[in-house]
């Protein structure tokens, strides 16, 4: 990897800061290990360990959510006391460990290596995308093809990590899958470290504040005591990934936490700013509902793929590089796009993009959803429904997720940009966590009739996908879980169709409010 990345000889690369290069190498190979991990994490808890379906949704949701709230609380270290270079160091040696402790089958080290990586992504997440929008300055028109130049990195990381880990987990063992995992988060510190070495960062993400980092409380520098906290931290994730049952409570003191902060920004800042941070609160509401709908990709459609799609070329595990794949594909023609629209005064405001997203990504879990017209007599469907699906929700995510990473170090105060990059990764946290339920629904398979299968739902289900409760009750008991799956899909793909349509009505008012941040 060393021998292909350039000497720092110049400030700039294709356009770009040279630094851009160097945390997109660091965020492709540590999504490589998140990806890897997280496309086997469900069926090895329902093949393997033998969870069933209602456990491994509780528990993929505890952590896929936990994952995205600590990066608030590393956010916050990094602004006030570690700066962006040492939180995503630290946060990559938590994730390494976690990946390689997977390797030992107890609970302890089981649920322990999940808690290692939700901390340590609380510190590497947020601080590696507030580091590349430290690179351009503001107002720069380069910031949204930069972000989905970055975008691609954590995509094609993605893309590769479920194909390689399953088929090192299918072949040599799970464990073996997860070991691989952890290379790939070895490999982006080790990029991440040269980038440092060869100064292609300047002076950008050090310490803020040496004074403070240095001074000392019990007799320890407050920098080493943020270590030794993070690595105490883990044990209380692990229990609340094992009793996910009780992690709305959870939910609660985040949100408290959460709007407690964001009051005490907005009396600290200009009426101008104020104006901004109320947008990038509206934006992170509507990722959630985005994260919630999409991030069935993990967990209820890789087991609607393994148990009801006729699968080529790929296993289920498989599947999940679907959607990195189109990113690869779209990624750079986006970027080409938003550049080309942007000289040319044409280029849509961010609140249309975010309508658009949601949008593209309810057509795409209706296509899942009118897969139910292909299906044979084992009750598995057209595996090009899956593929097109994923196209079409690709559409929708990078008409809004790039974007609002960008949006995000654009509307937020700078002294408080990593908070509120934060406050974004949030929408992930509640997303997962209500995916988590959504996921759930999909469980019932008995034909019994849902909220999804009756009334004003049962009749956009029927429209949709032909089918109905009773048709499903008379048929096998995979025929009926299909039916779970594409009825929860249905429904939920014309509700994102809906919102999507009304934030585009009102996004006039959203970019008012933007004060001129586009």
């Amino acid at each position: 990897m060393s021998a292909t990345l350039p000497e720092a000889s110049s400030k700039e690369l294709f356009g770009h800061p040279k630094g851009l290069l160097y945390l997109f190498f660091a965020e492709l190979w540590e999504r490589f290990s998140f990806y890897g991990m997280r496309a086997l994490l469900v069926l090895y808890m329902t093949k393997h360990l033998l969870f069933d379906d209602d456990m491994a949704f509780g528990v993929y949701a505890a952590y896929m959510s936990l994952v995205y709230v600590t990066p608030m609380i590393g956010g916050i270290l990094a602004d006030k006391l570690l700066g962006f270079r040492k939180a995503i160091i630290l946060g990559g040696i938590l994730m390494s460990l976690g990946h390689f402790f997977l390797t030992i089958e107890q609970p302890v080290f089981f649920y322990g290596s999940l808690a290692l990586i939700i901390v340590g992504n609380g510190f590497f997440k947020p601080n590696i995308s507030s580091f590349v929008g430290d690179l351009y300055a503001q107002g720069d028109a380069r910031r949204d093809s930069g972000f989905t130049i970055f975008y691609l990195g954590i995509n094609l990381g993605a893309a590769i990590a479920p194909l390689a880990c399953a088929w090192f987990a299918i072949t040599y063992g799970w464990h073996y899958g997860f070991v691989l995992a952890g290379f790939g988060m070895l490999l982006g510190l080790f990029v991440f470290h040269r980038g440092l070495k060869t100064s292609v960062f300047g002076d950008k993400g050090l310490v803020p504040n040496v004074k403070l980092y240095e001074s000392k409380k019990f007799g320890l520098a407050k920098g080493t005591l943020t270590i030794i906290g993070a690595f105490l931290a883990v044990p209380i994730f692990a229990l609340i990934v094992r009793y996910n049952e009780f992690e709305h409570y959870l939910v609660w003191i985040v949100s408290a936490f959460l709007v407690a902060y964001l009051i005490y920004i907005i009396k600290s800042v200009s009426v101008k700013e104020k104006k901004r941070l109320l947008v990038a609160v509206y934006f992170t509401i509507l990722y959630t509902l985005f994260a919630a709908i999409f991030e069935q990709a993990g967990s209820s459609l890789t087991l609607f793929a393994d148990r009801n799609v006729n699968l080529v070329g790929m296993d289920a595990a498989g599947t999940n590089s679907i959607n990195a794949g189109f990113i690869i594909l779209f990624a750079i023609p986006f970027s080409m796009l938003w550049t080309f629209l942007s000289k040319r005064k044409s280029n849509p405001n961010s609140a249309i993009k975010f309508g658009l997203g949601l949008l593209f990504l309810g057509l795409g879990f209706i296509v899942f959803a009118l897969s139910a017209h292909s299906v044979d007599e084992t009750a598995r469907t057209a595996m090009s429904y899956l593929v097109i699906g994923y196209m079409v929700l690709t559409l929708g995510e990078l008409f809004l997720s790039p974007i609002g990473l960008s949006k995000m170090t654009e509307l937020s105060p700078i002294k408080y940009v990593s908070f509120i990059m934060g406050v974004w990764f949030s929408a992930n946290f509640y997303g997962h966590f209500f995916a988590g339920k959504i996921a759930k629904l999909t469980a019932v398979s008995n034909g019994e009739p849902t909220i999804f299968s009756e009334g004003f739902f049962g009749s956009i289900v029927t429209a949709i996908t032909g089918l109905t409760p009773e048709i499903a009750s008379g048929k096998s008991e995979a025929f009926q879980q299909l039916f779970s799956y594409v009825s929860v899909y249905a429904s939920f793909g014309v509700i994102s169709v809906i919102v999507g349509i009304f934030a585009i009505v009102i996004s006039p008012i959203i970019k008012k409010m933007m004060e001129g941040v586009h």
